[in-house]
């Protein structure tokens, strides 16, 4: 993966961040929430400012980061849609749910569309199995989906933007 140049803003911002968590080594995983959700990914470049300002090693951040699904290392589309794949949404159909994701925005997992509208992926478990099969579209949680509802979830964020 190319190195990217972080701007300096960017570099102030992950310092503040940490700071606000008295720069401790436990809260580490509050400190990625936060950066991920300012920064949208968790780049290495971003990884070795939060290790140099929580004084910890690049590994241990780079663990954590690649540990739990919920951190991203890759830009994600305005729209991350994540399947739950846990064994209730599975046997419930979340693999044909995935299906006609992959098949309606024409990208696999890991993949964000041409227009950086939408991103896909699966997790393990988000812990609503009474709701499975359920799907997340950035925090907002659809309950139990099935493949001819997808393209309604899709029509409901394509023309939105997120600035507004």
């Amino acid at each position: 993966m190319p190195k990217i140049k972080l701007a300096e803003k960017t570099i102030e911002l992950i310092k503040e961040i940490c700071a606000s968590f008295d720069n401790k080594e436990g809260e580490l995983i509050n400190v990625l929430h936060q950066v991920q959700s300012k920064l949208g990914y968790l780049p290495a470049e971003v990884q070795e400012v939060i290790a140099r300002e929580l004084n910890m090693s690049v590994a241990k951040v780079y663990g954590v980061v690649t540990f739990y699904s919920f951190f991203t290392m890759k830009p994600q589309g305005e729209f991350p849609i994540s399947i739950c794949m846990g064994t209730a949404c599975y046997v419930r159909g979340a693999e044909q749910v995935l299906s006609e994701f992959k098949r309606q925005l024409k990208i696999e997992v890991g993949q964000t569309t041409a227009d950086g509208k939408f991103s896909l992926s699966s997790l393990r478990c988000v812990g609503a199995c009474g709701l499975a099969p359920v799907v997340m579209v950035g925090e907002k949680v659809f309950g139990r989906v099935t493949s001819p509802q997808v393209l309604k979830i899709i029509e409901e964020y394509k023309e939105v933007n997120v600035e507004e």
